[in-house]
């Protein structure tokens, strides 16, 4: 019998985001847009006089705040209506509008930081000292010091503002592609067709009929190849625009100009992919600790995912509660806060549904709640991506309540350690409290596709990135052939011998690339999830072993955000990740969860 997905409107709204606390209704959108708009000729009166005195610049940062912060909710908005149905025409056009407006209001208020700097910073500290409107903006002058030489002219700054908007067309064109032109053939399953969708895939490669897995694997992969060439151009896009923007702003390079602002030395990049490289063999040996479990000679792609034992059934509230059970360490005020949020409140918006995008995501402002969007299965993979999203989502919640407007956002280095350390915490308490072999099985699976993404995926993505923006900047062409073969070559490193990549199957693990539709359109941002779960398991380990301090310091680098330099906070909390030891580490936890994964299917297990 064929399985199909609901259409958006037929969706329980109990298990929809509340679009409502953001917004009443598309009226009251509408006016937010229209609000922000008539604002900006307010801003350009600040032109010219932001040096003049102490309560002129703390007039000007009340004025922008005030609209920076309904332009954050406008985008919220706008942005996950589109997310929760990309057929939705207009919810697109509504995506369209905020990012237009988001370019405008960045134009209005780009002579800010030329004229700031213009002052003079000997100044503006005496400012900080001096005035209290200001006192809190002693760390946001030290970053706009520390990069002032990439800060150009207010008239350059407001073209690179405006530009923004059209330079985002590669970004918006490819999910746009992948979430609503492209169809997938369904898959064959045992109990009929089952329908491919980028809210489904994920469950269909974890199913136990192989021939539902094979047929999923490959007709997703194989839509994402009838459409490369559009794709590639697409990315080339996006990847030029990576180039022109680190030009325009005086960077030796693309890789410069994403991690020098965020003040993450670039040895921290390179030694991700050089520890990577260090433990390929892990992988190797994990490959063909799943081959011997199947029973497979040769393991496919498509089985790289594929259950060792019997299926673990997880309904959404169940893993809430696993989820509250795993971070409880944290505080009981912590995890009451989190079962309101994702039991009473609705921030997460939770099943599949037609036109649904691909992926999982916290989003939100300081004046929203941090809303999730994801697509959920009743699967222990569902149950750790809700876990990892409500990390993101509580690190929003506290950060926003406790920093002021302009330190209450942060980067990805920061985030992906608060999202892995939920999903690490649940993991070990699951592992502690379930014994039984064929549950240990499930979770260590669920660790191990965790690590797959984390320390397989997007460091062979951060690899292809780093080639491909230097290919750009040499004047190299980026056409699909060399996209797929490139990603084709980095994958099957990772797979070795173990995993059959023959005829077809090459070119379907090569089009990898086309299947992230966002991930490789934020310049040099992907190596930062392998930082994040290797951060997060050294802090799971300390709270877990009841290190004196260590809820404390973790839970002040929640509430730090952007108030502190990333490394410095990460200090803070216990782990330095200017060091390769905390890298290096998480690849150990890695190597014992492959051994201990063989000693229990050694004992006799379920697969195909």
């Amino acid at each position: 019998m064929s399985r199909s997905l609901p259409a958006r409107a037929n969706v329980d709204k109990r298990f929809t985001w509340n679009s409502e606390s953001v917004f009443a209704d598309k009226a009251a959108w509408e006016a937010g847009v229209a609000t922000v708009l008539a604002g900006l000729p307010d801003l350009q009166e600040f032109k010219g006089h932001l040096g003049d005195s102490p309560d002129t610049l703390a007039d000007w940062f009340d004025a922008s705040e005030k609209l920076q912060r309904l332009m954050a909710r406008i985008v919220v908005y706008a942005n996950m209506e589109y997310s929760c149905d990309a057929g939705d025409q207009e919810a697109a056009a509504r995506s369209d509008r905020a990012r237009s407006t988001a370019a405008q209001l960045s134009a209005a208020m780009s002579f800010a930081l030329p004229e700031m700097i213009a002052t003079g910073f000997p100044k503006l500290r005496e400012w900080t000292a001096s005035s209290p409107r200001l006192k809190h903006l002693g760390h946001y002058f030290e970053r706009i010091d520390k990069l002032q030489r990439h800060v150009r002219i207010p008239e350059v700054e407001e073209i690179l503002s405006q530009v923004t908007d059209p330079l985002a067309t590669a970004l918006s064109a490819h999910p746009v592609l992948a979430n609503t032109d492209m169809t997938f053939t369904p898959a064959e399953g045992r109990d009929g067709p089952e329908e491919v969708a980028q809210g489904t895939i994920g469950a269909l490669l974890t199913s136990h009929d192989r021939t539902t897995r094979r047929t999923a694997y490959e007709n997703y992969a194989d839509a994402h190849l009838a459409m490369q060439h559009t794709m590639a151009a697409s990315l080339a896009g996006g990847i030029k625009r990576d180039v022109f923007y680190a030009r325009a702003r005086r960077y030796a390079s693309s890789i410069d100009a994403a991690l020098e602002p965020n003040f993450v030395p670039a040895d921290v990049f390179h030694n991700v992919i050089r520890t990577f490289r260090d433990n390929l063999g892990t992988w190797h040996r994990y490959w063909r600790v799943r081959r011997k479990a199947l029973g497979l000679d040769p393991l496919k792609a498509y089985d790289t995912r594929a259950p060792l034992g019997p299926p673990l059934k997880v309904p959404y509230e169940q893993a809430v509660e696993w989820v509250a059970e795993g971070v409880a360490p944290l505080g009981d005020d912590y995890v009451r806060i989190l079962r309101r949020g994702a039991l009473e409140d609705r921030w997460v918006d939770v099943y599949p549904n037609k036109g649904k995008r691909m992926g999982a995501f916290s989003t939100g402002s300081p004046d929203t709640p941090p809303f999730i969007f994801m697509s959920y299965n009743d699967d222990i993979y569902s149950m750790s991506t809700l876990a990892h999203e409500l990390g993101h989502s509580m690190h929003s919640y506290f950060a926003r309540r406790t920093q002021p407007f302009v330190y209450s956002n942060y980067g990805l280095f920061q985030a992906e350690v608060a999202s892995n350390m939920h999903q690490a915490l649940t993991r070990r308490h699951l592992l502690d409290t379930h014994k039984e072999p064929a549950f240990q099985i499930a979770v260590i699976e669920e660790a191990m596709s965790n690590f797959q993404r984390y320390f397989f995926i997007m460091p062979s993505l951060a690899r292809f990135e780093l080639e491909i923006h230097e290919r750009a900047e040499r004047g190299g062409a980026l056409t699909a052939e060399y996209l797929n073969e490139l990603m084709a070559d980095l994958i099957g490193e990772v797979y070795g011998k173990e995993v059959d990549m023959n005829g077809p199957d090459r070119a379907r693990a090569g089009s990898t690339w086309a299947q992230f539709h966002t991930h490789l359109y934020s310049n040099f941002y992907v190596y930062q999830y392998a930082t994040g779960i290797a951060g997060a398991h050294h802090l799971a380990n300390r709270v877990a072993a009841g290190e004196p301090g260590a809820v404390d310091s973790y839970r002040e680098f929640l509430k730090s955000a952007g108030s502190m330099y990333p490394l410095d906070g990460l200090r803070m909390a216990g782990v330095d990740m200017s060091s390769p030891e905390p890298v290096q580490a998480a690849f150990a936890t890695l190597a014992d969860m492959v051994t201990r994964l063989e000693s229990l299917v050694a004992r006799g297990v379920s697969g195909d």
